[in-house]
């Protein structure tokens, strides 16, 4: 029996309540994939009807070629955490039950769910609202997919006179998830032979508001058209150097940059990633230039005290406290923040030079570490502390001599150092290497402590290839990610090193 490879198979995860027809759904699915040159496998996990339980039936399919002679090939039975390309939810507490279970990830699912809910047995006994908080989980499953599709499927059933399993069907197809055309789809429902007319009905309506909702989704990602000259000549450049799948990405990336610096530093920002992009051989809709674009970006705008300045001053951040609290005319918004600059992110901010000097000096150190030993309390719509803030917002022009921009910039270029050497025998291996800037965010302490995973997740990394590389260190940061002990981190690098 052969092994295939893994980037060819097509993984779907349906998690229904009893008598929603999630067996029926996954039958289409089956018959869908098998009259379009697939070798498709389905399981299911039942549990009890209704909320004390659900099913979770899983298919695996893999394109078969006409004399294609490697055998039968070998699909799992169960839906693995992080591998399941397209996720499907027939309730909103079972789409957070698959983002809990691990099935939804960032990278790669495409995560179908309707917004409806069948209320459990503790939300409907408690003696006050027992209800769950749905919008927490349509927040987590905008954040925790690749591209979340949601709409109250149950009202489109009784609308179009039909079952929830078709309009979940019809969904899948206009969400494009699948590549397969709408007509298979319905020739699928076809071959069922069961109620046709009407389950076509709720297919055709599912297709159509998910294709509406995918278009709203394409249309809000899209970035802005270029405003200025500048804009203009770094988007032609991005179209013309990087493969169409980085083009989002990179754009809003040298929008960013251009915001954060200048023009001259959304350019560094494409120099690099054109780096990167030549080592690209496409694998994964060219993943190693789109993860590139993403997080060399968001490195690049690092929060420096200039950019928290900058931040905290801005008249969209007022207007959107204000909407907030819903200030009323006539009334007067304050806003104080709670800042702790150290004397480690002071010196960072001074040229180089001074920084180091001071930083160097462990007596010098003791005497100016009192003055930045408790934090302050800042009245941001003060005229004062607006001043100030807007003062230090003002050094950007001055940014490029400090030494946090001096010590990112060396830390960047190694970074990339690494992601272009194992670029040359595993590209997947690469991409995760840049996957691994997700540890670093925030600022003062949040930074360090992110700074320092990153550091000994690259130091634990198998950056010279070999099997399963790119799991590997997949698994290393997401030990990372597990918990701010580094208890996990630990274990998972005992592993490695075991290895």
């Amino acid at each position: 029996m052969a092994q295939l490879d893994k980037r060819e198979r097509i993984t779907v995860a349906i998690l229904a309540l009893g008598g929603q027809g999630g067996g029926v759904l996954a039958d289409w699915i089956i018959d869908l994939a098998g009259h379009n040159g697939y070798r498709a496998q389905g399981t299911s996990v039942p549990g009890v009807a209704q909320r004390t339980g659900s099913t979770v039936y899983y298919i695996e399919m893999i394109p078969v070629e006409p004399g294609d002679n490697r055998g039968e090939p070998v699909l799992a039975l169960n839906p693995v955490p992080g591998d399941v390309d397209v996720v499907i939810a027939s309730e909103l507490m079972e789409t957070g039950r698959a983002i809990l279970r691990g099935f939804v990830s960032a990278e790669r699912t495409t995560l179908i769910g309707s917004t409806h809910r069948i209320f459990a047995i503790s939300e409907k006994s408690a003696l006050g609202n027992g209800e769950g908080n749905g919008q927490k989980i349509l927040n987590a499953a905008e954040r925790r997919s690749k591209r979340f599709v949601g709409f109250d499927m149950d009202a489109a059933a009784s609308e179009a006179k039909s079952v929830i399993s078709s309009i979940m069907f019809g969904a899948l197809a206009g969400s494009g998830a699948l590549p397969f055309s709408l007509e298979s789809f319905e020739a699928a429902i076809r071959a069922g032979g069961k109620a046709v007319p009407a389950n076509l009905r709720g297919f055709a309506l599912g297709a159509e508001r998910a294709g509406g909702f995918v278009a709203q989704i394409e249309a809000a990602a899209r970035p802005p058209e270029p405003t200025s000259a500048a804009g203009r000549r770094l988007t032609a450049r991005i179209e013309a150097e990087l493969p169409a799948p980085a083009h989002a990405f990179a754009i809003e990336g040298a929008r960013r940059l251009m915001e954060y610096q200048d023009t001259a530093y959304a350019a560094l920002y494409l120099d690099r990633l054109g780096m990167i992009g030549a080592r690209d051989d496409g694998t994964d809709d060219h993943a190693l230039s789109r993860e590139a674009a993403r997080h060399l970006a968001l490195w690049m705008a690092y929060e420096d005290t200039i950019r928290v300045a900058d931040l905290k001053i801005r008249s969209s951040r007022f207007a959107r406290v204000q909407s907030e609290v819903d200030v009323k005319s006539g009334q007067v918004l304050s806003v104080t923040e709670y800042m702790h600059p150290r004397l480690q992110e002071v010196c960072e901010t001074l040229p180089a030079g001074i920084g180091r000097f001071i930083l160097a000096r462990p007596g010098l150190r003791r005497r100016l570490e009192p003055l930045f030993a408790k934090g302050r309390h800042v009245e941001t719509t003060s005229l004062g502390w607006f001043l100030a803030l807007r003062l230090m917002a003002s050094m950007r022009g001055l940014r490029r001599r400090s030494l946090r921009y001096i010590e990112e910039q060396v830390r960047i270029e190694g970074w990339l150092q690494a992601v272009r050497e194992a670029a040359r025998h595993d590209v997947p291996l690469a991409t995760e290497l840049l996957r691994n800037q997700r540890l670093i965010k925030g600022y003062s302490d949040t930074f360090e402590r992110g700074l320092a995973n990153f550091v000994s997740v690259m130091a634990a990394a198998p950056l010279n290839g070999g099997p399963d590389a790119a799991e590997r260190t997949r698994r290393l940061r997401d030990a990372a990610l597990a918990d701010d002990t580094g208890k996990a981190l630990a274990a998972e690098i005992a592993v490695a090193l075991a290895q």
